[in-house]
Parts: structure tokens; sequence; C-alpha cells
């Protein structure tokens, strides 16, 4: 079975309804990390604070079959296709994967016998 990861940069605030749509779309586990987002804009201070967005950094290990599912749920339900988008999602390839637990390797063997 080939893997592909599929990070996805979020608002700290929409972390949960980003992952909420991609399980809806068959993701599994996922693992977060806590950032933020140093964009190209000037950054913004009001009375001498320095106001960064802090993101969460979603990064799933998905079948490669589901993958583009997943990451349509995303954009979709995350609007990362308007102008006042502050999300990104892509994937990458992966050539070997250890460490998976079996019930989410079980999870996406069945995925993919119901998808054919």
């Amino acid at each position: 079975m080939k893997f592909v990861a599929l990070v996805a940069i979020v608002p700290e605030e929409r972390e949960e309804e980003a992952i909420e749509l991609a399980k809806k779309a068959g993701a599994g586990a996922v693992t977060i990390t806590r950032g933020r987002n140093l964009g190209l804009k000037e950054k913004k201070i009001f009375f001498g604070l320095t106001l960064e967005e802090n993101v969460s950094l979603l990064l799933f290990v998905l079948p490669r079959r589901i993958s583009m599912r997943v990451l349509k749920a995303l954009v979709d339900g995350m609007d990362m296709q308007s102008d006042k988008n502050s999300s990104l999602a892509f994937t990458v390839p992966v050539g070997h994967v250890a460490g998976l637990n079996i019930e989410e390797l079980h999870k996406f063997e069945d995925e993919v016998r119901n998808l054919l």
C-alpha cells in the first residue's frame, strides 16, 4: 500500500473543525504541532504588542487512494480557495513507513476495499 503525508496548516481556533472534516473524509490519527504564522505582510502592533497568528500544523499519514478525498474535504470545508483564507494544505509522497498502528492500517485497508 502506498502512503502520502498530508500537511494542513490552519488557524489554531479552527483546528478541531479541520480535524473533524478530515476524519469524516476517512483520515485516522493526526499529529498536531503549534506554530506562528509570519507572513509577508507587516506585523500588526497594538499598544506595543506584536500580534501574530497562532496556527496548528496537522500531519496525517494516509493511503494514497484516500488522500485526495481528505485534501478536498479540507479545501472545501476550510474555504482554502477564498481570498481571505489563512490555511494551507498539501501532500507529499512517502517512500517508506514504519510504526503505523495496526488498527489504523486495518482501517485503511477496509477503507480501500470499500472504495473498490
